[in-house]
């Protein structure tokens, strides 16, 4: 395949960045993360407690910084962070030349603060800070959930100057909520001194889960209308969303932060691998191409759309009402669009609190090892 012609470069082409949702040692040892900037037009990383707790779990890539962290008195919470943020470290330097290149729209990589904090605004706040100081590199989003708790912590850090990639976006009403926390930061900032041009932030909606939980219901009804609104909510959601990101970043309040310097908060397709197997496995990605956005995917999903994606443009634009009249049937079937997102929500928080405990516990493991081994 002509990589210029490549569908993953049409995507790039077509104004979507192309970030990938997994980060390892070894991938980064390995030099296959180079591999994908280079072959598969990835300008941009995403992590999460998960991804981490599968790559310190799988091979030895982190045995010998294992071994010399358990020499010490660290808890596996301390060595955690260790890891973590030295992987992200070298991921960042790794994608340094496209922040450079892009002008610091792309080659980011982001970090999320700690599962505990989802639902506290201050301890939030101290650990971003705190991630943010250590990994010192201009290029780290630190990961902030938009619970209510961590709506108010997104305008502090922004006001701070930390970069903030905000995730766990489920709801229209939470998504505007997200960017008057932006601008208000960005507002604040101003008021501070500090350079606008710098502060960069994404809004991180989620996708496929919108569907998961959609579809759920609608096979309960199992009328043919329900049928017939299967697998459309996460797109139409999305796309809607969208259309909030064009409306909020043209108006007065923000174009004048723009004139400024400051940047605007692309939104971020997340959740677009597949998880109903009867659909195609590149659809949230050709469903949901416009200028300006971010779409991150697992590496399954990359390879599927590198392999076999079909790009023709914008695919968002101009879809708005009828992605208005999707959501609209949900309604009229019964489906409550408010208790969906809130349900997401509450399950997205408790899955990132389990994956963080996850992560831990395997880190926790492999310290005892360690020290046993010694003894």
């Amino acid at each position: 395949m002509n990589h210029a012609a490549s569908p993953t470069a049409l995507l790039a082409a077509a104004g979507v960045s192309i970030w990938l949702d997994d980060l390892s040692r070894q991938r980064i040892l390995s030099g296959d993360l180079q591999r994908l900037i280079t072959e598969r037009d990835v300008v941009g990383v995403t992590t999460n407690p998960t991804i981490f707790a599968a790559a310190v779990g799988t091979g030895d890539a982190y045995d010998e910084q294992i071994a010399r962290l358990a020499e010490g008195s660290r808890s596996a919470s301390d060595v955690v962070f260790e890891l973590t943020t030295d992987d992200v470290a070298k991921a960042a330097d790794i994608l340094r030349p496209v922040f450079d290149a892009s002008g610091g729209v792309d080659g980011w990589v982001s970090i999320e603060v700690g599962a505990d904090a989802a639902h506290d605004t201050l301890a939030t706040l101290v650990e971003a800070r705190s991630l943010a100081e250590h990994i010192a590199r201009p290029n780290v989003f630190v990961k902030i959930p938009a619970t209510v708790e961590g709506v108010a912590a997104i305008t502090a850090a922004i006001a701070l100057g930390i970069s903030v990639n905000v995730t766990l976006i489920f709801s229209l009403e939470r998504y505007r909520a997200v960017v008057d926390a932006y601008l208000t930061g960005l507002e604040r900032a101003h008021e501070s001194a500090l350079e606008l041009r710098g502060i960069r932030s994404v809004a991180s909606f989620f996708v496929s889960r919108v569907d998961t939980e959609v579809d759920r219901r609608l096979d309960v009804i199992g009328t043919d209308a329900a049928r017939r609104l299967r697998s459309r909510a996460g797109i139409a959601n999305a796309r809607l969303a969208y259309e909030i990101f064009t409306q909020e970043f043209s108006s007065d309040r923000a174009q004048r932060l723009v004139a400024l310097g400051a940047n605007v908060q692309r939104p971020l397709w997340a959740s677009t691998g597949v998880k109903d197997p009867s659909l195609p496995d590149t659809g949230y990605v050709e469903e949901l191409v416009a200028p300006g956005v971010v779409n991150t995917m697992p590496e399954q999903t990359l390879e599927a759309v590198f392999d076999h994606g079909r790009i023709r443009g914008d695919t968002v634009t101009g879809t708005f009402d009828e992605a208005r009249a999707a959501v609209a049937g949900l309604a009229a079937l019964g489906i409550s669009y408010d208790d969906v997102t809130a349900t997401l929500e509450r399950e997205g928080v408790e899955k990132f609190q389990a994956s963080g405990d996850e992560l831990v516990a395997t880190v926790a493991s492999a310290l005892e090892h360690a020290r046993t081994g010694r003894r």
